[in-house]
């Protein structure tokens, strides 16, 4: 008599380039060029990215709780359902980036600049109670940037 077989787990594609593109990660990468990577269900917390360069990145149910991205560049990034809970945010640049489903609990967003980013409506009045500062090579204050009232 022939046995159930057990359902197979097939991994995707882009959860392959993921896999591949956190093994090369390490907790401490200031500065680092990241342009483009992916990053899905990866767990970045505490990472220190500071200043690095994340224009174009994928992060996809990524948590970055407690990660450090003062003055991260994360233009044009896809943040999808990706926690950012706690995270140092400060002087980052979110131009033009989709995060919708993201959670931003008790992250530093001072000067950060969200001009033109996409974010879920509960989230973006959630940071204009906290929106402070600008974005020291925009120009552009955070309370603006998230068009605060």
């Amino acid at each position: 008599m022939l046995q159930p077989l057990a359902p197979a787990m097939a991994i995707t594609a882009p959860e392959l380039r993921g896999q591949r593109a956190l093994q090369d990660l390490q907790p401490e990468m200031p500065g680092s060029d990241l342009q483009q990577q992916e990053f899905i269900k990866a767990d970045l917390s505490g990472f220190n990215l500071q200043g690095s360069d994340l224009r174009g990145a994928v992060f996809n149910t990524t948590q970055l709780r407690d990660a450090d991205l003062r003055g991260a560049d994360l233009e044009d990034v896809v943040a999808f359902a990706s926690r950012f809970d706690g995270a140092d945010l400060r002087d980052a640049v979110f131009r033009n980036a989709m995060l919708m489903q993201s959670r931003f609990s008790e992250a530093r967003i001072d000067g950060a600049d969200f001009s033109d980013a996409v974010l879920d409506l509960p989230q973006q009045k959630a940071l204009c109670q906290r929106a402070s500062g600008v974005n020291s090579r925009t120009g552009v204050s955070t309370r603006d940037s998230l068009a605060c009232r």
